[in-house]
């Protein structure tokens, strides 16, 4: 690796492109993607923009070691590149095909015995995503045309032209970087997300748009989740977006996260109500003789069936499908009822860093039952405690939100989520996270 060994941390966001674009690697699946995205040209503008300090930083380290030779073979007096200035770094899309990298750069010439003068280096390479013989992720350079301008100084040129082995060289790094972006993320201690690109992208002239196709592993093994009643595909936007990317959710994969979360054991609910066995004996005649003596009255709760979403325009809920068993007793719990209990919570939605944050907003009257017991009676003793505690307990699942599709360079500001029907839609920006307190440093 010689000399690109020695700068891998600073040629990283040179080749934040090559990261951003390992989500779309193409992948084998059976099931139709559940979520995806689309990298703008805005996007493409930006990672130009944070890519310009590094790329200089890059060829300065390669082009000030070099000597250019002038004048005959034999000649003994030798050309020194003094300085190096990106003055333009471009990003665009080439569509169906993939992307061009234009690059230009002033160099400071200074031979040994005349007065400095300037060259223009010109770089112009296209790029495209492939797949190695094993499978992975390569952005790879297809095309490359270095040209420099400067008075009589023609084997500049030729040694420009080893330039585009060294911009093929910087596109390893990212290469090297592909495992971290299929990483599982935590969601709890023992459920873990997964985003697998599910085909090959698909660039045009409004971005290189990708499907994703969500996994989940429970205690280290992944869950069969239920197959969506309809195939996902990214909605086609209104107009071009300002934003550097579009995520866009389906209904089906929060039924899917929630699914996964049933699996887990993260709503096996234990609540404290504020009764006890005697003001229930009250009511219940039947627990008086089962507790002679008066103990705080626990629920425990879990699903019957699997918790459903449904996103409408401008709103989401869950769907909690319970049984709770009430009963007395610690450590030994001992249950002497259980009710059935249909729960439906607004969902509110947000995105910090690269986290998509769920939190449930107030219950609808749950509704509740239990032959021969009459409602009444069941909301009564019920309800408050239920529409209270179980938004708690789904909050405190939740807390640490869900790792949207990300690299780890960068992370996601001004988000817009909006709600519509059968799919979210979140529009953001990249932001090139700083590294032990550098700005601009890879995190």
């Amino acid at each position: 690796m010689g000399r690109l060994g020695r700068k891998g941390s600073t040629v990283a966001p040179l080749c934040a492109l090559g990261t951003l674009l390992s989500l779309l690697v193409p992948a084998q699946a059976t099931r139709s993607p559940d979520c995806g995205g689309i990298l703008t040209p805005s996007g493409l503008s930006y990672l130009a923009e944070v890519s310009r300090p590094y790329a200089e930083v890059v060829l300065r380290q390669d082009l000030m070691d070099l000597d250019l030779p002038l004048g005959s073979p034999k000649a003994s007096s030798r050309d020194q590149i003094s300085s190096v200035q990106v003055v333009d770094l471009s990003l665009s899309l080439v569509p169906e095909a993939g992307l061009r990298l234009g690059i230009e750069v002033d160099l400071g010439i200074t031979p040994p015995d005349a007065a400095p003068r300037l060259a223009r280096l010109s770089i112009l390479a296209d790029l495209h995503i492939d797949l190695s013989p094993d499978g992975d992720l390569q952005l790879i350079t297809s095309y490359c045309r270095p040209t420099v301008e400067v008075q009589s100084a023609e084997e500049v040129g030729r040694s420009a032209r080893g330039i585009c082995l060294e911009v093929s060289k910087l596109l390893l790094l990212p290469n090297e970087q592909l495992m971290s972006l299929t990483a599982q993320f935590p969601i709890t201690p023992r459920c873990q997300v997964q985003y697998l690109p599910l085909a090959a992208p698909v660039i045009s002239e409004e971005g290189i748009t990708m499907s994703l196709q969500t996994m989940f592993q429970v205690a280290g093994m992944a869950v069969p989740l239920p197959v969506s009643p309809v195939p996902f595909s990214m909605p086609e936007l209104v107009s071009s977006s300002p934003s550097h990317l579009t995520l866009a959710l389906s209904e089906h994969f929060y039924t899917s996260l929630f699914f996964a979360l049933e699996r887990a054991g993260a709503f096996n609910m234990t609540i404290l109500s504020p009764l006890t066995t005697a003001t229930m004996a009250q009511k219940i005649t039947q627990v008086g003789s089962l507790y002679p003596e008066d103990l705080p009255v626990m629920l425990r709760a879990e699903l019957r069936s699997s918790p459903r979403v449904e996103l409408e325009e401008g709103r989401a809920a869950l769907k909690l499908f319970l049984t709770i068993h009430v009963g007395a007793g610690s450590p030994e719990f001992q249950s002497f009822l259980s009710v059935s209990a249909d729960v439906t919570a607004g969902l509110l939605l947000s995105v910090t860093d690269t986290r998509m944050m769920i939190s449930a907003a107030a219950i609808k009257k749950p509704t509740l039952w239990l032959s021969p017991l009459q409602a009444t009676l069941l909301e009564e003793l019920f309800l408050g405690t239920v529409r209270e505690e179980v938004p708690v307990w789904m909050n405190a699942v939740l807390s640490e939100g869900v790792h949207l599709p990300h690299i780890s360079t960068f992370t996601y500001t001004d988000v817009s989520v909006m709600i519509h029907k059968d799919y979210v839609l979140l529009l953001c920006n990249l932001k090139l996270q700083a590294r032990h307190g550098e700005q601009g440093a890879m995190a």
